[in-house]
């Protein structure tokens, strides 16, 4: 599929910086213009997560960014509501992370058509296995959307193989076990497995969970990750503008473009 998500891998020039925000967090209009700064700071992608009451795969910085989203206001209706507004200032690919409960109660076709209408370029469903994808991944692609899909260090060889064949867009490689959040430095064996998926697939393959510094988006450009996900520290970073009462965006571009600056450096 000649998507949005593929036309910016084959025309990157280093690493894509891809950010990610919790939809909603900490207000609708907030988010837009959180999403304007990061565009405007050089991000190539924005993963929007939809907030959920069981976030399985977040940690506590990004399951705080979806309580305030939802106290908020921030529903399913309103997330496409979001993307479509994002999606009127800006032409770079936009994600949505999400878990299947909030896909499935919508009805999975009418879930990916909604986001495509919407002007979204992909979908992480986060809790979905690989047993259980395939009407997600075909809805996806019925609605013109590229399902991304997930592979880590407990993934198996004859387990990547059959995930490579369904993906589409990228793959999503959890860097670190267990939640998201920042770590210190990189999860061991995790430059092994990205070369090792690498060899095993045309599709960009880009690292996310725990990537929070400058020098852990460098270590990756040089080891070849086609990109870096870059969200709680720059969740973190909006509640904390969010709890001191200040302008919420400010500071999420300075992250931005050190990473980005980061990424040229290989």
């Amino acid at each position: 599929m000649n998507s949005r998500i593929s036309g910016a891998f084959r025309l990157r020039e280093r690493p894509l910086i891809v950010t990610c925000v919790v939809a909603g967090d900490p207000s609708f209009a907030e988010s837009i213009q959180i999403s304007r700064e990061l565009v405007d700071a050089g991000a190539d992608m924005i993963e929007i997560v939809m907030p959920f009451s069981d976030p399985v795969a977040d940690g506590p910085v990004i399951q705080q960014a979806g309580s305030r989203a939802r106290a908020a206001g921030m529903t399913t209706e309103r997330l496409f509501d979001l993307v479509r507004e994002i999606r009127r200032e800006t032409t770079i690919p936009l994600l949505i992370m999400t878990y299947a409960n909030i896909v499935v109660r919508r009805g999975i076709r009418k879930f990916y058509r909604d986001a495509a209408d919407a002007g979204a370029d992909g979908v992480v469903v986060a809790d979905v296995p690989l047993e259980e994808a395939d009407p997600f991944c075909a809805a996806a692609r019925m609605a013109g959307i590229d399902p991304i899909l997930f592979i880590s260090q407990t993934t198996s060889p004859e387990r990547m193989d059959k995930i490579l064949a369904k993906a589409g867009g990228f793959i999503y490689l959890v860097a670190a076990l267990g939640v998201t959040g920042t770590r210190e430095d990189l999860a061991p064996h995790t430059i092994d497995l990205l070369k090792v998926v690498k060899e095993r697939t045309t599709l960009p393959v880009v690292p996310g969970f725990g990537i929070s510094t400058p020098d852990q988006v460098r270590r990756y450009a040089q080891a070849g990750a086609d990109g870096v996900i870059v969200g709680s520290a720059l969740i973190r970073m909006i509640g904390e503008r969010v709890s001191r009462t200040e302008g919420s965006g400010q500071g999420i571009g300075d992250l931005v473009r050190a990473m980005k600056h980061a990424a040229c450096c290989e």
